[in-house]
């Protein structure tokens, strides 16, 4: 299994040496990946961890592809809707580039209707959005001359530069709990990436996963990754206190041994990826835990 730290760029003053410290002792420690995640304008009634100090996903990738060497960078998630498609596969061919093939494209539809609104996206056909999206980006990074029909874009014979370092392409991780979603890992993606989902739904999931992307004759099986709050026992320090961002959600929290157990489970489930979201704690206890969870949790895992 291998294991990631959502960078904490939201929630908290921007203070950009804690923000970039984290990134380089999550690499030191052999973690396998770092995380950006998505939203842009949020409601100011909305008591969310991602409403405040939020920088940019986008941005923020590139400037930590530029101070890392060996971890993949991801995005947990982008919100396809928000961007337009052409312009974000572009971007994030960019980041491929730069980066050295590190990318992780994790994407969804999301969610918080008056974001939509705001940014004049479309809340009651975002599902049929995205999966255009997913398909015209997926085009362009695998095409030099392009040419597409759709619902939402339409054009011919135009030129894709640059492509992705990684052929035919990075890694898509579709987000989003629902069997729409599991629905487009299987049409659109190579991963499933789920959110925080107790143990019974997740190995639900992950069945119904596996059964559309058979249904749909694809090879082998897609990665499954997760996404979770994480806090150790007597190390993680809480200094926020936002509620759950959505109902239903799970956390993985508790003594070491407690974590041990939980992540075996996981492994026994067939999640191959944890991204671990440690933002709203103290930047020392962010420090404290990746060091906990390297040199006390991960070695005591199978595989």
């Amino acid at each position: 299994m291998e294991f990631g730290i959502c960078i904490p760029h939201y929630g908290k003053p921007i203070d950009l040496p804690r923000i970039l410290d984290t990134v380089r002792r999550a690499e030191e420690l052999g973690f396998d990946s770092v995380w950006v995640t998505d939203h842009i304008l949020v409601p100011q009634t909305l008591e969310i961890i991602y409403r405040d100090h939020m920088l940019d996903p986008l941005a923020l990738l590139n400037y930590v592809a530029a101070i890392t060497t060996r971890v993949k960078i991801g995005t947990s998630v982008i919100i396809l809707p928000y961007r337009n498609p052409i312009v974000v596969a572009k971007m994030l061919a960019t980041t491929d580039q730069l980066s050295g093939g590190r990318l992780i494209f994790g994407a969804a539809v999301g969610w918080m209707e008056p974001e939509f609104a705001a940014l004049r996206a479309p809340f009651a056909d975002r599902g049929a959005f995205s999966d255009e999206c997913l398909r015209l980006i997926k085009t362009l990074w695998t095409q030099e001359k392009v040419s597409f029909e759709g619902q939402y874009f339409t054009f011919t014979e135009m030129q894709a530069s640059p492509r992705p370092l990684q052929q035919p392409h990075p890694p898509i991780w579709v987000g989003g709990n629902s069997p729409r979603a599991r629905r487009r890992v299987a049409e659109f993606g190579d991963g499933w990436h789920a959110t925080a989902m107790p143990l019974d739904e997740l190995k639900a999931g992950i069945a119904d996963a596996r059964n559309k992307w058979a249904r749909r004759g694809r090879t082998g099986e897609p990665v499954f990754s997760l996404r979770i709050p994480c806090s150790v026992e007597g190390v993680s320090q809480e200094v926020l206190h936002y509620p759950p961002r959505r109902p239903g959600r799970d956390n993985l929290t508790g003594s070491f041994s407690a974590i041990v157990e939980r992540l075996g489970a996981y492994q026994e489930l067939g999640i191959q990826h944890l991204a671990l979201e440690m933002s709203m704690q103290s930047h020392e206890a962010t420090i404290a835990s990746l060091e906990a969870f390297a040199s006390r949790i991960r070695p005591q895992l199978q595989g």
